[in-house]
């Protein structure tokens, strides 16, 4: 979400005062304050908040504020608008592996929730297009519900594949229902979803092989820049300096700078030469991108340039990638895990490392770690939620389990000074 949708209700309050000054300042760095948490990674997309007083140490019942059932999974992360969360998640098909069931009766749920108590406020299901992919292999480990929602004050847009983008009013109201491509892939679908102004922005590389970008209030089509291939990347908005912004998407072989009102190409540089999970993170115009298995690489790239970028504006390289978590960037340091638990710390500006740790009995990751109140918190599938002070040099301060047999695959999200962590069983409310 880009900065100036969430500063139209602020400046008209605050306007001319020092306090709203002091809110613009800290909005415009990309981070999140207040209880908000709107988009996948929090506010544009920087995985970084400022809220404080989280716990660093929790079990099944420690620190535990509430705890609900899902009526399935999905590897989905929880956003915040207000006392509103709202999450999907799928169910009646692909469960078990051995036994996947039909997909007739697979149903694609949208959910509110209320942040202080955990009470479910509305479930809105929908049917599939169907056919969708079979429930098997790679699919499996992630199943029909990854994209993650975005929100703005009043509405909430999901995503899901094929059977497309549905926007729903805050109390559980369908607004319109827009697709966005028939095609499917054997890894299925996972971008999350991305607000500009008047637009929803959505990576539909798999299910069309281009850029949509949608009318917020109609679902209607407003303009799409094709040949995005091999991308499960959510873009990033990126503000310069001097007041425009870009659009940034990365793809096999490609990255893409695009003018966000028009779709307009305006620059492009090399990219990762191999399929992308990671998403796009920007800061200070530069936008930090990653992927790859034996191409594996992470580069910054400098922003605001035209044309072909590759010699002029790729700011350094480095070997290594997350594979699928994406990375964050906080206080001239970029942190990631990659998919078998390793940690990395690198100077931002230079990528030069500070550290290369392992996360003991860390198993396989595909959660992104966020930062909050000096720490980060990476989520493993299967062996708990890893806290580590952030910082240049590699310090475990908590490996926390709930007690939980099921998987954890999403990203978690930080409200009111709170963790929101969701599994394929229960969202979970963590604070002190």
């Amino acid at each position: 979400m880009s900065v100036a949708v969430l500063l139209e209700g602020i400046c008209i309050v605050a306007k001319g005062s020092l306090f709203g000054f002091c809110i613009f300042v800290v909005l415009s760095l990309g981070h999140s304050v207040g209880g908000d948490w709107p988009q996948f990674l929090g506010l544009g997309g920087s995985s970084v908040s400022f809220e404080t007083g989280l716990p660093s140490e929790w079990d099944a019942t420690k620190n535990v504020v509430w705890k609900t059932p899902l009526p399935g999974p999905g590897t989905s992360s929880p956003i915040v608008v207000g006392n509103k969360i709202f999450l999907t998640g799928y169910g009646g098909y692909g469960i078990d592996q051995d036994e996947p069931g039909d997909q007739k009766n697979l149903k694609l749920h949208l959910l509110c929730i209320d942040r202080k108590t955990g009470q479910v406020v509305w479930d809105r299901w929908q049917k599939p297009n169907i056919p969708v992919t079979d429930y098997g292999g790679f699919l499996a480990l992630h199943g029909y519900a990854s994209s993650t929602p975005v929100a703005d004050k009043k509405t909430v847009y999901a995503f899901f594949g094929k059977s497309g983008v549905f926007a729903f009013t805050f109390s559980g109201r369908m607004l319109w229902r827009a697709s966005v491509g028939l095609k499917t892939h054997a890894w299925g679908s996972a971008t999350s979803l991305l607000l500009h102004k008047n637009l929803l922005i959505v990576n539909a590389s798999v299910e069309s092989d281009a850029l949509v970008a949608l009318d917020r209030s109609t679902g209607k089509e407003v303009w799409r820049v094709d040949g995005i291939r091999d991308s499960w990347s959510t873009p990033a908005i990126v503000d310069l300096k001097n007041g425009r912004q870009e659009l940034v998407v990365s793809l096999h072989d490609k990255v893409f700078g695009i003018e966000p009102n028009s779709g307009k190409r305006l620059w492009e540089c090399e990219g990762v030469q191999d399929y992308v999970c990671p998403s796009v993170v920007a800061h200070d115009e530069v936008v930090f991108i990653s992927g790859g298995r034996g191409a594996a690489v992470m580069m910054a790239i400098q922003a605001g340039g035209r044309g072909d970028v590759t010699k002029t504006h790729k700011l350094w390289e480095l070997k290594k990638t997350p594979k699928v978590p994406t990375q964050l960037v906080h206080d001239g340091l970029l942190y990631w895990v990659n998919c078998r638990g390793i940690v990395m710390c690198v100077d931002a500006k230079t990528g030069e490392v500070f550290y290369e740790e392992r996360l003991p009995k860390a198993g396989k990751v595909y959660a992104s770690p966020v930062l909050a109140d000096g720490m980060i918190y990476i989520v493993t599938r299967t062996k708990g939620i890893f806290v580590l002070a952030s910082g240049p040099k590699f310090e475990q301060l908590a490996r926390n389990e709930l007690g939980d047999e099921s998987v954890f695959n999403a990203t978690p999200a930080v409200s009111d000074g709170k963790l929101l962590i969701r599994s394929d069983k229960y969202l979970y409310c963590i604070g002190k």
